[in-house]
């Protein structure tokens, strides 16, 4: 099968032929990939910040299709349905705060920019797609294939934070995480949100969806939305990770939960989506690991004297994934809308190059 492949070579990746996975314990469900997507996460692996030391291995952690083969011990899934493949799956052990991630070199899971991929205790990790008499809901598909990561990390960076209906949320990032973030608390009953970033196409894209724009390439983001809320918004959230830049678009570390602490209101909660993964060393894998700190200054004198809250950590889709679910087959909510490009597989390289630049918001690979 064609892959989208990972050789420790930043600002490079190659579409390769790997071997079409196979059922290897009885629990593992083999998918046909229809739709995957490329992610913010993947560039951190494309600049060579992260990744797991032996190349190469296949990229990829967001896919919906349709199950191939099924191992004997799995009891709610048959050949032919229609599931998203979760970016973070189950490891068959529950209360795991921590599992293996597709498209990241683990070598029990791997990657989904492919046309097929072994999901490992199928029962507990695919998500069914709700069929309207027996002909399916492939016209939302990209809709769908969101809540395989972007939606759902959206919406519990939200949680995360504390968020109630009538709260201001100050959203720092709008890539594809940080729209659906402003996008969740729209829908969620927020009173104000403001979606801060420096790219305006992403800025439009905020805009489209009822949110406030603020550009750090004017001014400083703290100053201009504390401008319209004197006393800080109730919800701020983190939506960048450790490659947030500065005005002159140079990587500047911790500057967005500083950022968070500055705007957040008294009493106020701050959520951090973003990944942060720091102080490993470099490897062929992640030849620039060394460059990312593995702490980041942070006032914890404004954290206490303003009462604030903090949530953060790895998102599970599954914890939300009825409900998303749900929401995508009402209609009541269509996060295909940061879908910028659909393309072929063999197109990955220059489209991994135009989503680095910021030429593109959200970029989908459509297999036959």
């Amino acid at each position: 099968m064609r892959a989208v492949a990972w050789l420790g070579q930043p600002y490079n990746v190659s579409v390769i032929d790997m071997p079409v996975p196979s059922i290897i314990n009885q629990t593992d469900a083999v998918v046909r990939i229809t739709t995957s997507a490329i992610c913010g996460s993947d560039l951190h692996f494309y600049h060579g910040y992260t990744g797991a030391a032996n190349v190469p291995w296949g990229l990829g952690h967001e896919a919906v299709g349709y199950i191939s083969e099924i191992g004997d011990d799995v009891s709610s899934l048959q050949v032919g349905d229609y599931v998203i493949i979760p970016d973070n799956a189950h490891d068959g052990h529950y209360g795991q705060d921590h599992p293996l991630s597709f498209g990241s070199g683990s070598p029990d899971y791997g990657g989904l920019q492919a046309e097929y991929a072994r999901v490992p205790f199928a029962d507990m990790s695919l998500i069914p797609i709700p069929f309207n008499n027996g002909t399916g809901n492939a016209t939302k598909e990209l809709d769908y294939l969101m809540i395989s990561d972007i939606f759902s990390t959206g919406w519990q960076a939200l949680t995360y934070s504390g968020f109630q209906p009538g709260d201001t949320v100050a959203v720092f990032g709008a890539g594809p995480v940080g729209l659906m973030a402003a996008y969740s608390a729209m829908l969620r009953g927020a009173s104000r949100v403001y979606s801060v970033d420096q790219v305006p196409s992403r800025l439009q894209l905020a805009s489209s969806i009822g949110a406030i724009p603020i550009s750090f390439n004017t001014s400083d983001p703290v100053e201009q939305i504390l401008s319209l809320e004197p006393n800080g918004v109730t919800r701020a959230l983190d939506c960048v990770g450790f490659e947030a830049v500065n005005a002159t678009g140079h990587r500047t570390d911790g500057i967005v939960p500083r950022n968070l602490l500055s705007v957040a209101a008294q009493q106020g909660g701050i959520a951090i989506a973003g990944v942060y993964t720091g102080g490993g060393n470099s490897t062929q894998g992640a030849p620039f690991a060394d460059q990312i700190p593995a702490q980041v200054p942070l006032s914890v004198a404004s954290l206490w004297g303003k009462a604030l809250t903090v949530g953060s950590g790895i998102v599970l889709p599954l914890e939300h994934a009825q409900e998303l679910v749900d929401l995508v087959a009402a209609d009541r909510a269509t996060p295909s809308f940061v879908v910028s490009a659909v393309i072929d597989i063999e197109d990955a390289p220059g489209f991994y190059r135009r989503y680095s630049d910021h030429l593109e918001n959200k970029i989908v690979i459509r297999f036959p």
